[in-house]
């Protein structure tokens, strides 16, 4: 698969070639342009990544050994991986092991790691226990053919600081103490998600996540320059049996939890807290986490966004609770 590189070279080879490609069609033009790339690397850059081996592992216990080596890679939906230049020695495929469904029981959801985001966009359960929130923090991610391809395994395993699916599911860890939210690993076993979202990557594999079903509201919102950019901020909230949490992600950095006030959490429950009481929680709320700079916003700006979301959150988890 090749990339192209447009920081590269790539006005060298149109200034060189001005005279060759003016006048001609447009797709004459690309057709030109391929054609260097393909043969002479035409002034650009190409990026691409290289699979030696390609192994479609009959086992979980399989998969790790394999994973052991520093070069090995475990395939997910291949979006990231591919970005870049990189040698993989074995390329590791799950597919083959039925980790690609959401099954829900009475007391939780089990989510395989090769589930697609858009399965989990679609999946009914999985809505209608978070409200919606589940549809809501994928439906903004590129469109659906990319969402088709990207996996939840992929998303949560990579730790990413603007993971939409990591902002939402540390939402539902509510109960970390009860161990009502984990993921599971082949070699570690399962662990809260607070806990792993904060570990360093290691060369485990990672299974399933496991959602327990508990009563509770869930509202998920962020923000995006444009529809399907990168977040500047994502923002969870949930409220469960007289407590709650708030997450912030994309800051920019990977997404992390606070504990929301018994009093507040209990008042939202009700639907009892007054819009200033709202707006001074959202406040104090958003004060707690940190906050950073780059392309796409400043660390003030995304403080502001903080309190904006968080409030927006919170008014509609009282809507819903009113209901």
């Amino acid at each position: 698969m090749i990339i192209l590189d447009v920081e590269g070279k790539c006005k060298g080879f149109f200034e060189k070639n001005r005279k060759k490609l003016k006048g001609g069609s447009r797709s004459g033009i690309i057709s030109n342009i391929w054609a260097s790339i393909l043969s002479k690397n035409g002034g650009y850059r190409v990026s691409m990544i290289k699979i030696k081996d390609y192994v479609r592992v009959g086992s979980l216990e399989e998969a790790y050994e394999l994973n052991q080596k520093r070069r090995a890679c475990i395939l997910g939906g291949m979006l990231w991986t591919k970005m870049g230049q990189r040698q993989v020695q074995t390329a590791i495929d799950l597919s083959g092991l039925g980790l690609d469904q959401i099954e829900e029981s009475e007391e939780e959801f089990s989510i395989g790691c090769m589930v697609t985001l858009r399965q989990m966009e679609e999946h009914e359960g999985l809505n209608a226990y978070t409200d919606g929130a589940a549809r809501e923090s994928v439906r903004s991610i590129v469109g659906v053919q990319f969402r088709n391809l990207a996996t939840v395994g992929g998303s949560i395993f990579g730790r990413f600081g603007f993971s939409d699916v990591l902002t939402l599911f540390l939402a539902l860890d509510t109960g970390v103490g009860a161990g009502r939210r984990k993921v599971e690993l082949v070699h570690a076993g399962r662990m809260p998600l607070a806990e792993f979202a904060c570990s360093k990557r290691d060369r485990d594999v990672l299974v399933r996540l496991i959602v327990k079903k508990h009563e509770g509201v869930t509202v998920y919102q962020s923000h995006r320059n444009s529809r399907t950019d990168f977040p500047v901020l994502t923002c969870a909230v949930r409220v469960e049996d007289g407590k709650g949490c708030a997450v912030l992600g994309a800051r920019p950095a990977k997404a992390a939890r606070v504990e929301l006030p018994a009093e507040l959490a209990e008042k939202l429950a009700a639907g009892k807290a007054s819009a200033e009481e709202l707006k001074a929680a959202a406040s104090e709320i958003s004060d707690q986490f940190t906050y950073g700079s780059n392309m796409r916003g400043s660390a003030e700006y995304r403080h502001h966004l903080g309190r904006v979301l968080l409030r927006r959150c919170m008014e509609e988890i009282q809507k819903k609770e009113e209901q």
